[in-house]
């Protein structure tokens, strides 16, 4: 299981393991385009979490015989199933990967925090930008955080 890829190992074809926004800076950084190192935790670690977590389950469940007209009831599934996300503990293992891999980015395994970095943590779907799907403006974005533990966006 892959939890973990480097922009520079990313390509245009990877939009499945890593979303739309991720791919395209794979493809930017190795066309040599002056963007940040990054990298991308991939569609299978959250999946992964998301089964390991129930939260599909509960997903289904809070979704199953939900009425798409009813914006009230539709608001509350999102809010519970937002919030049982949100408080469901990531796998140890993807955690090590993404803090390993936010420290590569520090430069050191063990960064000081002279040496911690500023980064973007960007939500990137699978099935965004495509030619028949936009999701613009409804994905998290998260500036300026800088260590592992920046109120639990980076290292999860």
């Amino acid at each position: 299981m892959v939890n973990v890829v480097y922009f520079s190992d990313i390509r245009k074809g990877d939009v499945d393991k890593v979303g739309g926004k991720g791919a395209n800076l794979g493809e930017m950084a190795n066309a040599k385009f002056p963007i940040p190192p990054g990298f991308c935790t991939t569609s299978e670690a959250y999946f992964r979490f998301i089964d390991a977590s129930g939260i599909r389950d509960f997903i289904k469940q809070q979704t199953t015989g939900l009425d798409g007209q009813d914006s009230a009831k539709l608001k509350a599934a999102s809010d519970a199933i937002k919030k049982k996300i949100i408080g469901s503990p990531i796998p140890q293992d993807i955690r090590d990967d993404v803090v390993k891999a936010y420290n590569q980015l520090c430069g050191s395994a063990i960064p000081t925090p002279d040496q911690e970095v500023y980064v973007a943590v960007r939500s990137s779907a699978t099935a965004e930008d495509l030619p028949e799907a936009s999701f613009a403006g409804q994905q998290a974005t998260f500036l300026n955080l800088k260590g592992a533990d920046s109120r639990g966006r980076i290292g999860c």
